[in-house]
C-alpha cells in the first residue's frame, strides 16, 4: 500500500487545542518531490479509498465564506473557529479537553435517557448556597456545544450568540436583571427595551409546556436548569420577537429568561437555542410560520468554514437520502435506526441487533459518535488493517486508534459508510472519519459506548458537510452530500 511522499521538513506534535491546528495549516504545504506520483495514485484510486492532501484536513486560520444560501438560513460556525463572534475572547481548549467535556455530554444523555437523574439531590442543592428553591431539571452539559448562530430578540432586535443543541427544548438567553451572570461578549438581553416583551403567567398553556418550569408567588412562570457539569441558568419564561432572518420576525416566541447562570470557562455564549422534539423547541414554536416543524442544518468541515440552519419544509436537495425516525426511549430526541457499517466498500460483519439493543440518536452536540463495543470493534480492526503503512500514534483522552503522519503530504485511508434502514447509505468523507488533533496525532473519529445496551450517538464529526434534513412530520431524516464547506 502507497504511505504517500515524504517531505524533507518534520512537523512536531506542536500546541495542544483548535489554535495549533490553525497555525500547522501554514506548515502543511504539499512537498515537490513526489507530488506527481501521489496526484496520479489519487486519479487510478477506486472509490472505496480516499487519497487526501494533509492541508485539506487541517483549517484555515481565516475564515471561509460559505456558499450562497437562501436568505432565510442562519449562518452557522463553530464557535473556536475564525468565523465565530466570540473567536477573539481568549484560548480555546485542547482537543483533549473538548473530548474530555464530549463524555461528560454522552454520560448526562445517557443518565437522561435512562431517566436515573430527572431531580437534582437535595444535597447537591444546599451545597450551592444561591440555589434557589425551585424543582431542578439535569441538562446536557452548558459548554459542551460546539457551533453557533446569531439571532434577534426583541423589539427593536437585539443580535446575541447562542448555541444550537438538538438536545435541548426550552431556549434561553441571559437577561437583565441579572443576580449572577457570567461574563459574555454581546450586550444582555434587556426585557425593558422590548416593546414587545410580555412575562408567561403561570397558568397559561405556554408554561405548562416548559419541563423545568414551576410558578412562583408573583405568578410568574419559572425555570430552572442544572446541567451535568454543574452550570446552571434559571429565571422566568417570556416571550418576545424572534428575529431568525431579515423580514423572518416570529411574534411571541417563548423562551427563558436567565436571571442568574453560570457555565464552563470557554467562550461564554449568550444562550442556548433548543432544537429537540419538545413542545417549547424553537422547531415546534417556529412551525406554523415556516409551514411545519421540520429543519435542516449544515455543520461545515472545520472551524475556519461556515454552515448554515434553515426552518419549513423547503424541498431537499436532489441527492438527499432519507431514513426513518424511529421511536425511542427519550420522545424529545431524534431517533434513527442504524443497522451497518462499511469500510472500504466492505459491510462489517455486526448484526442490526447490536446497534437496536440501545438504539442511535443523532446529536448537534456529541463531538465523536459512538457505537456499540462489537460495532466499534469492527470498525477498529478493518480501519487498523487498512492504514497498516501508517505509523500509530498515542491515544487522544478517549481516541484510541491514532496516526502520525508527519512527513507526508498525501494520505491513503478507507471510505466509510453508515447503513441506515431502508437502505439509506451514507457515506462519509476523511473529514467525517478522522479527528484531526495534528499532524502528527489524528484519530478515528469514533469511540466505543462500552456498554452494549446503551444508546448510541451519531455526533457530530460525521455530520459535517451533510445537509441534515429533519422531516419532523413525514417522520423521516435526511442526508444530502456536499452541503456546505
Amino acid at each position: 500500500m502507497a504511505s504517500g511522499a515524504r517531505c524533507s521538513a518534520r512537523h512536531g506534535h506542536g500546541r495542544r487545542g483548535i489554535a495549533a491546528v490553525l497555525a500547522l495549516a501554514a506548515l502543511a504545504s504539499p512537498c515537490r518531490h513526489g507530488a506527481a506520483a501521489a496526484a496520479a495514485a489519487e486519479g487510478s484510486e477506486p472509490k472505496k479509498w480516499h487519497v487526501v492532501s494533509i492541508s485539506s484536513l487541517l483549517p484555515s486560520t481565516a475564515c471561509t465564506a460559505a456558499k450562497a444560501s437562501k436568505s432565510s438560513a442562519l449562518r452557522v460556525v463553530h464557535r473556536h473557529g475564525p468565523c465565530s463572534p466570540l473567536h477573539a475572547r481568549g484560548d480555546a481548549p485542547s482537543h483533549a479537553e473538548i473530548l474530555e467535556r464530549d463524555q461528560d455530554r454522552v454520560d448526562s444523555i445517557r443518565r437522561r435517557i435512562a431517566g436515573a437523574s430527572a431531580i437534582i439531590s437535595d444535597a447537591d442543592r444546599v451545597a450551592d448556597s444561591k440555589t434557589v428553591s425551585l424543582p431542578a431539571r439535569w441538562g446536557i452539559p452548558l459548554d459542551t456545544t460546539n457551533y453557533i448562530t446569531t439571532v434577534g430578540l426583541g423589539t427593536p432586535p437585539r443580535n446575541l450568540s447562542v448555541e444550537i443543541d438538538t438536545g435541548s427544548d426550552l431556549s434561553w438567553v441571559q437577561c437583565k436583571p441579572c443576580a449572577r451572570c457570567y461574563e459574555q461578549q454581546d450586550p444582555l438581553y434587556d426585557p425593558a427595551q422590548s416593546s414587545t416583551h410580555s412575562a408567561v403567567p403561570c397558568g397559561s398553556r405556554e408554561c405548562q409546556k416548559v419541563e423545568a418550569q414551576r410558578c412562583a408567588a408573583d405568578d410568574k412562570c419559572r425555570y430552572d436548569i442544572t446541567y451535568a457539569d454543574k452550570s446552571h441558568t434559571n429565571g422566568t419564561v417570556v416571550r418576545d420577537a424572534l428575529t431568525l432572518a431579515v423580514s423572518h420576525a416570529l411574534p411571541g416566541f417563548v423562551f427563558g429568561c436567565g436571571h442568574d447562570n453560570d457555565m464552563g470557562p470557554y467562550d461564554k455564549i449568550d444562550g442556548i437555542f433548543g432544537l429537540n422534539r419538545g413542545k417549547v423547541s424553537l422547531p415546534s414554536q417556529v412551525a406554523a410560520r415556516y409551514g411545519g416543524a421540520g429543519f435542516s442544518y449544515c455543520l461545515p468541515s472545520s472551524p475556519s468554514a461556515e454552515g448554515y440552519l434553515a426552518f419549513g419544509g423547503a424541498a431537499p436537495p436532489p441527492n438527499a437520502q432519507f431514513t426513518e425516525m424511529v421511536n425511542g426511549a427519550e420522545p424529545s430526541s431524534y431517533y434513527l435506526d442504524l443497522v451497518g457499517i462499511k469500510v472500504a466498500g466492505r459491510e462489517l460483519e455486526i448484526p442490526p441487533a447490536v446497534f437496536a439493543a440501545g438504539g442511535t440518536i443523532i446529536d448537534t452536540g456529541t463531538v465523536i459518535s459512538r457505537l456499540p463495543p462489537r460495532a466499534y470493534a469492527a470498525l477498529r480492526s478493518a480501519f487498523v488493517r487498512s492504514m497498516a503503512a501508517y505509523r500509530r500514534a498515542p491515544a487522544l483522552s478517549l481516541l484510541d486508534t491514532c496516526y502520525n503522519f508527519t512527513g507526508h503530504t498525501r494520505v491513503r485511508i478507507p471510505s466509510a459508510a453508515l447503513v441506515f434502514a431502508g437502505g439509506t447509505t451514507v457515506s462519509l468523507n476523511a473529514r467525517g472519519l478522522l479527528f484531526v488533533s495534528t499532524v502528527s496525532q489524528t484519530c478515528l473519529g469514533f469511540a466505543s459506548t462500552g456498554d452494549e445496551t446503551t444508546v448510541n450517538i451519531l455526533g457530530n464529526t460525521q455530520q459535517k458537510t451533510f445537509t441534515v434534513i429533519y422531516d419532523v412530520d413525514k417522520k423521516r431524516i435526511g442526508f444530502g452530500a456536499k452541503g456546505c464547506n
